[in-house]
C-alpha cells in the first residue's frame, strides 16, 4: 500500500461489522450468559462430562467475544487517530498498525466459514499408505511430520493413537489424536487423495516415482456418544500384542485392543495407551467418528464398499499435487492455491491451503 486512505480504514469496520452479523454475536452473547448462570448451580458438576463440555463452549465463546470487542476498539482508536491527524505523511505512519489489524481481521473472519456442529471440536486425523510399498510408506511418514509440524505452529497438542510401521522404512497407517480451537474445522478438507511425485531414493536407478497417500480427518465430540449408539452384539472385540509407535514407551503387553463393527467391517486399532480399557474406549470413540461421517455424508448403502471411510490412495481421487520433480510445485485441485515451495510446504507451512479450503463452499 503506498498511501493509507480513509476508505480504507472504513473499510476495516464495515468488514467487521460484517463478520459480527455473520458470526450472530448477540445470541453467543446471551449464549454465554445462559451457560455462566449454568455453571454457578451448585450441581454443576454432578454430571462431569457434561460440565466439561459446558466450559469448553462458554471459552470459546468469551474468546470469540472478547477478540471481537478488541478488534473493534483497535479499529476505533485507528479511525480516530487517521481523523485527528491532517497530513498525508502522518496519515502515512498509521500503515504498519492498519497492516497489522487488517491481517488479525482477515484471519478472525474465517470464523464465519466454521459453523458446521463439530467444526469447534478437537479431530483424529490418519494417514494411510496407498500401493507402492516403501515408496508410499515413506510417502505417509512425510505426511505425518508435515501435520504434526503445522499443530505445532497452530499451538495444538497431538498424541499417536496407533501406529503400524512399514516394513522397510515409513509408515503403513497412523491415526493420531489433535487437540485444538477449531482442529476439526480446519482440518477436515485435508480428507482426500494426496499424491507425490519425486525421485525415488529407494530407487538404484534415480527413476521419478509417482506415490499416493490417503488422509481421513474425523471430528472428537463428547456428543457423538449421544448421537451415534453401538449396541454390544455389533462389536467384535479382540486384545492385541502392540509393538507401539517406538522408543522408550513401546507397549510390550496386551494392552492394545483391535475392535470390528461388524455391521460394516470397520476395524480400529488402539495402542497408543497402557491400560486395555482407555484403549478400547478411544477407539470406540474413533468409530463413532467414522459412523457418524458416513451417516453424515448419508452413504449407508455404499458403506461395505468404504471399509474404513476413505477413498483408495490413487490416481483421479487425490485432491493436492506435491511435485519435487523435474520442477517444484504444490497444487491443490479444488481451490487452485500454489506453492513454488514445496519443502516449506512439507514443514507444516499449509496456512495458505487451509484457509482457502475453509472458504469453499
Amino acid at each position: 500500500m503506498v498511501d493509507l486512505r480513509k476508505k480504507d480504514i472504513q473499510k476495516l469496520s464495515t468488514d467487521l461489522l460484517d463478520t459480527i452479523k455473520s458470526l450472530d454475536l448477540e445470541n453467543k452473547r446471551e449464549r454465554l450468559i445462559k451457560l455462566q448462570n449454568e455453571t454457578l448451580k451448585e450441581n454443576f458438576w454432578s454430571d462431569s462430562e457434561n460440565a466439561k463440555i459446558i466450559m469448553t463452549e462458554v471459552g470459546q465463546l468469551q474468546e470469540e467475544i472478547n477478540n471481537i470487542d478488541s478488534l473493534k476498539g483497535d479499529i476505533n482508536s485507528l479511525v480516530e487517530m487517521f481523523d485527528s491527524t491532517k497530513k498525508e505523511t502522518e496519515q502515512n505512519n498509521l500503515i504498519e498498525e492498519y497492516e497489522s489489524l487488517r491481517e488479525k481481521l482477515d484471519k478472525f473472519s474465517l470464523m464465519k466459514f466454521l459453523s458446521g456442529k463439530y467444526d469447534s471440536a478437537d479431530c483424529l486425523l490418519s494417514i494411510h499408505a496407498g500401493q507402492g510399498g516403501t515408496e508410499a510408506n515413506d510417502w505417509a511418514q512425510i505426511l505425518f511430520r508435515m501435520y504434526t509440524m503445522y499443530c505445532e505452529k497452530q499451538g495444538w497438542k497431538y498424541n499417536v493413537q496407533n501406529m503400524v510401521k512399514g516394513t522397510e522404512a515409513g509408515i503403513s497407517t497412523v491415526t493420531i489424536s489433535i487437540t485444538g480451537k477449531y482442529a476439526y474445522g480446519n482440518l477436515k478438507k485435508e480428507t482426500g487423495t494426496h499424491r507425490l511425485v519425486r525421485i525415488s531414493p529407494f530407487n538404484a536407478q534415480g527413476l521419478r516415482q509417482t506415490t499416493f497417500a490417503g488422509v481421513e480427518v474425523l471430528p472428537m465430540m463428547a456428543e457423538l456418544d449421544k448421537e451415534i449408539d453401538i449396541p454390544d452384539k455389533d462389536i467384535d472385540f479382540k486384545a492385541v500384542l502392540s509393538g507401539g509407535p517406538g522408543g522408550q514407551s513401546v507397549n510390550k503387553t496386551s494392552s492394545a485392543v483391535m475392535i470390528t463393527h461388524i455391521p460394516t467391517g470397520i476395524t480400529i486399532h488402539s495402542s497408543n495407551e497402557r491400560s486395555q480399557a482407555q484403549n478400547r474406549q478411544n477407539a470406540m470413540g474413533i468409530l463413532k467418528a467414522k459412523l457418524w461421517r458416513i451417516k453424515q455424508e448419508e452413504r449407508v448403502d455404499e458403506i461395505s464398499q468404504i471399509k474404513g471411510d476413505y477413498k483408495i490412495a490413487g490416481w483421479g481421487n487425490q485432491i493436492r499435487n506435491y511435485i519435487l520433480h523435474p520442477y517444484k510445485l504444490v497444487r491443490d485441485l479444488r481451490t487452485n492455491i500454489e506453492s513454488s515451495d514445496p519443502e516449506s510446504v512439507l514443514d507444516g507451512n499449509l496456512e495458505k491451503f487451509i484457509e482457502a479450503q475453509i472458504k469453499l463452499k
